[in-house]
């Protein structure tokens, strides 16, 4: 098998110099008592994290960190809760802010408004006539709870007699439609649908909405601040429950050149997991932006199961999602590379976030990479 490994880098080397910064947000009167917390890629996005709490101080609220180390950071500030995140005095969604530190810094801000304070306006409808709910309530046995599934069936799937490859993705609600999903959509729907025009070879997309225990179910190891990785039983209710099922149901390949898995942040952790654990099943995985800070183990996983993995990984990350982030995903890819016969292509795009927006233009990379078996696509 031929071994191809990619990695686009726009920087040389990692410095681990630590700095302090402190950050004086001004809020609006009527959230002054509220607790204020700040959110980002320094600590998985959780919301209402208790160490990273802001402390009033003569009218302002005060974020100090005395050790964050040098890099690119992107963040928000919220009172707790999503649903209760920063907005525009419009009540519109405002960007991710951006930290780039490499010295003592402070910072100043002023928040216009809070997310709850207004009617959310309803989010169009954006799914295409080829995405469906497949089920409201698909039982996943291990873990005893229900999840709605999403489907997306390619042009031309009704009247043919064509059979197709299936890509597992995680986070469903905000693959197709933008009226499910909580911050834009990668819009998977659209761009098969543009490739398959084109001449592109199409695919069955399964879409498994994500629940309350999302942190766990895309975790296989324990996390203090979480709990009991459930990751095990989360791809086990794939292997054995959903695939047979679309197996049974659908015309699908089920081979395992013919089955991917894909994801971004907690959910390109559990893709790269399940592949790697599993290669007589997923025989293709896109791991986006990676959570491997949370998981640990995963290196010396990589290490272990390496040898016996072939396929194929797509990474992506970000430049601005932080170099931690960064050195995360390519220790494990370069771990990966040393030991596996798997074909690998690791990307950093030097513009790119953490969000859906990122994930949408690296997926039509990461689909027509896997979907033409990766060497007509890498070899220029």
């Amino acid at each position: 098998m031929i071994k191809i490994f990619i990695i686009c880098l726009f920087f040389n080397s990692y410095c681990y110099s630590q700095y302090k910064v402190r950050i004086e947000v001004n809020v609006p009167p009527a959230t002054i008592n509220d607790s204020i917390f700040i959110a980002g890629s320094f600590n998985n996005w959780e919301p209402g994290n208790l160490g990273y709490y802001l402390v009033p101080e003569n009218n302002k609220w005060v974020f100090e960190k005395k050790d964050l180390q040098k890099g690119i950071y992107e963040y928000k500030f919220t009172r707790g809760t999503w649903d209760k995140v920063e907005t525009a005095g419009n009540g519109d969604d405002v960007q991710n802010r951006l930290l780039d530190l490499s010295s003592d810094t402070t910072l100043q801000f002023s928040i216009e408004s809070w997310k709850d304070n207004f009617i959310q306006k309803a989010r169009p409808n954006t799914a295409s006539d080829n995405v469906h709910i497949l089920d409201t309530s698909f039982h996943m046995k291990k873990l005893d709870r229900n999840r709605r599934i999403w489907i997306y069936l390619p042009p031309g799937y009704k009247n043919g007699i064509k059979r197709y490859p299936v890509i597992y993705m995680h986070d469903g609600q905000n693959l197709f439609d933008m009226a499910s999903s909580a911050y834009g959509e990668w819009g998977v729907d659209e761009i098969i649908d543009s490739l398959a025009a084109k001449g592109k070879a199409a695919s069955i997309v399964i879409g498994i909405e994500n629940g309350p225990r999302r942190m766990n179910e895309y975790n296989p190891y324990y996390f203090e601040r979480a709990g009991e990785g459930e990751g095990d039983a989360y791809i086990d209710f794939i292997m054995n429950d959903l695939k047979p099922f679309v197996d049974k149901h659908y015309k699908t390949l089920p081979s395992k050149e013919n089955t991917f898995i894909a994801g971004s942040s907690m959910g390109g952790l559990i893709s790269y997991y399940a592949a790697l654990k599993h290669p007589s099943v997923f025989g293709r995985a896109g791991v986006f932006s990676p959570s491997f800070w949370i998981a640990p183990p995963i290196l010396s996983l990589t290490d272990s199961l390496a040898s016996r993995s072939g396929g194929m990984y797509f990474f992506y990350i970000g430049k601005l999602e932080g170099n931690d982030m960064i050195k995360n995903m390519n220790k494990v890819a370069e771990q990966l590379g040393k030991s596996s016969k798997a074909l690998i292509y690791t990307v950093i795009d030097p513009d790119g976030r953490h969000n859906e927006e990122a994930w949408r233009k690296w997926f039509v990379e990461f689909y027509l990479w896997v979907t033409s078996n990766g060497l007509n696509h890498i070899i220029k």
